[in-house]
């Protein structure tokens, strides 16, 4: 990742955070993803791939290389794959989704930042396309804000601070609803980084 070494290990730091917390929720069978059931498939899905992806981006943010995009890549494919091949809930479709176009922005990033770039023709690549980037941009800019407004705007009872405050007691319950949003909105602020240097 190109720019201010401060925030290449901000963005790993934050990267590795979100991955942590996901793996937590994993262990404990508290993903409840899009359904709200404690421990379902569709939940430890959605915390495996953004535990994936933040693992990903942190090794991207400190070892750039097109290797990355590949990975992304088909992590991409898989997601997209699952959004048009199966059928269920809204819920999932839409984490899928938000995944594969995380996954192929990620693809993306990686593959016009090579190691090297800034010298002859590896220069223009590190460009990359603006109107891409402009776009991926405002969709995770979006996406941050979006995420962020509910995480703040949340019910006593399932709210951040509710769950903070209930971490002694309630085990794996702890673990749901708010911390799986913050995980995603971690997530989205560190794309939006990683696209602000490009």
């Amino acid at each position: 990742m190109h720019g201010p070494a401060v925030v290449t290990w901000l963005v790993a730091a934050l990267s590795v955070g979100a991955a942590a917390l996901c793996t937590v929720r994993i262990r404990a069978g508290a993903g409840r993803g899009c359904t709200g059931a404690a421990g379902d498939p569709a939940g430890r899905e959605s915390d495996t791939a953004e535990a994936l992806m933040a693992l990903g981006m942190a090794g991207m943010a400190l070892l750039p290389g097109p290797v990355w995009g590949w990975l992304f890549t088909v992590l991409a494919g898989a997601m997209l794959l699952g959004v048009l091949g199966r059928a269920g809930a809204a819920g999932p479709r839409a984490h899928r989704l938000h995944h594969g176009i995380g996954a192929l922005a990620m693809a993306y990033t990686a593959l016009a930042m090579p190691p090297g770039a800034g010298h002859g023709h590896a220069h223009h690549l590190a460009a990359g396309a603006p109107p891409v980037t402009g776009a991926l941009l405002v969709y995770f800019g979006a996406y941050s804000l979006w995420g962020g407004s509910r995480l703040l705007s949340a019910p006593a009872g399932g709210g951040p601070v509710a769950v903070a405050g209930a971490a002694a007691g309630s085990g794996p319950a702890v673990l749901a609803g708010g911390l799986g949003r913050a995980c995603r909105v971690a997530m989205g602020i560190g794309m939006f980084a990683m696209l602000l240097t490009m």
